[in-house]
Formats: structure tokens, sequence, C-alpha cells
């Protein structure tokens, strides 16, 4: 019996889009991630794989510190300092609400994005851009964290954006 050629054998099928594989799970036979560099497949390198980990982990930590954030400006007013003639002058009970429902939605979506789904991944790069705008609007306010924050949202729309999962390749 001859073996089939490469050209001969069935192409895989891709799963569905929704479906929820996380990006990294330990293989059979050690710790490398499923996407690793040299694997063969679509040319897509463990980089990027590991980027789009990158982007839902930070996704994570970024909601958990919005979360913080609102906290403080929801209890306590006086943590921050405000900036009396600047034009997006919102109360700091308001900007404290603020963070605290996009940091509720980052840590959801971050999940998400760790699971693998692609839904995780869309509204992943929608709540980064919306997380950059309101750092920048926020920068007088504390303005070192949200440097911090503007430059970790363009790096996890970037990450988000150029991984493609191995199934939707082929």
């Amino acid at each position: 019996m001859a073996t089939p050629s490469p050209s001969e054998q069935p192409a895989p099928q891709p799963r569905p889009s929704g479906s929820s594989e996380p990006l990294w799970q330990p293989g059979p036979g050690g710790s490398q991630p499923p996407h690793h560099a040299g694997g063969g497949g679509g040319g897509q390198s463990g980089w990027v794989s590991g980027l789009a980990l990158f982007g839902g982990v930070v996704m994570l930590v970024d909601g958990i510190f919005a979360i913080l954030n609102g906290i403080m400006g929801i209890a306590k007013d006086q943590v921050y300092v405000a900036t009396p003639s600047y034009v997006f002058r919102f109360n700091l009970t308001a900007w404290g609400w603020i963070h605290l429902i996009l940091g509720v939605l980052l840590v959801a979506v971050g999940y998400g994005v760790l699971r693998g789904a692609l839904w995780g991944r869309i509204a992943g790069v929608f709540l980064a851009s919306l997380s950059v705008i309101v750092n920048l609007v926020w920068l007088p306010h504390y303005p070192l964290w949200s440097l911090i924050a503007v430059g970790l949202g363009v790096a996890v729309i970037w990450a988000l954006s150029v991984y493609t999962p191995e199934r939707v390749r082929r």
C-alpha cells in the first residue's frame, strides 16, 4: 500500500470561528505553544501567537488597574488632581464610573481573548482603542500611568490585529 502524497490527502476543515480554543495549552510532549516557530503551516511564527497571548494578559491587567482607578475616583475624589481649565472637565466621580465600567469590560474581553474566541479579538481591538482614547483624555489627572496605558493599548491593538489562528489560515 502506498502512502498518499500530501496533495492527495484531504485538507483539514477549519473549526467555526466562535469556538473557544485557548491561545495556548501545553501539548502532550512539552510546553511549546501550539503555533510555535518552525511548526510548518502558513508562516506565522511563535512571537505573533505570543503577542496575542500578551494582548489578552495586558487587557486583564489594564482592566484590573482601570477598576482600581474607578473605585478610587468613586470612593474618594481627592485622590486625583483636578485641573481647573481642562477642556474635558468631568466630575472625578464620573471619571471613576467611566474607568470602572471600562475596566470590567476589559477584564471580560481579555478572558475571551485568552480563550481564543473571535469575538474576544474583535471586541478587544475596540475596547483597547476606547481605552487609548479614555487614557489620553485622562492624561492631566494621572499622567504617567495614562502614557503607559496608551502605549500598552496600542500594543494590544497591534497584537490582536496581526494574530490569525492556525485553524483559520489552512
